[in-house]
């Protein structure tokens, strides 16, 4: 009885903590156009690519060499582009663009 006293008391307890992690002092930051890394800088600096995934639709790529960045990319009404820019799995253009840093190999 005093295990399953303390499993719901703990459980509680993690609950409360599934609220907006910046408003509480940490977590994630509101804004994602900013990398906050240890090569902190806005992403608008480096250069996308476009990915195109199975379905044949587009999807904006950046690897700053340290992290990848993905967001499907959508038309003015918030539909996915599907452009034919490049076969199904494969990555168009300079998605490295910008970098400073190199992929490990």
């Amino acid at each position: 009885m005093k295990a399953k006293i303390l499993l719901v008391t703990a459980c509680a307890f993690g609950l409360t903590a599934c609220g907006d992690f910046e408003t509480l002092g940490g977590g994630f930051p509101s804004d994602k156009s900013v990398d906050r890394g240890i090569n902190s800088h806005h992403l608008s600096t480096l250069q996308a690519g476009i990915w195109v995934d199975p379905n044949g639709c587009d999807h904006w790529i950046i690897d700053d060499g340290v992290e990848g960045y993905l967001s499907a990319r959508l038309d003015k009404y918030g539909k996915p582009v599907c452009s034919g820019v490049g076969p199904p799995k494969h990555t168009v253009g300079d998605f490295k663009g910008g970098s400073n840093i190199s992929d490990p190999n």
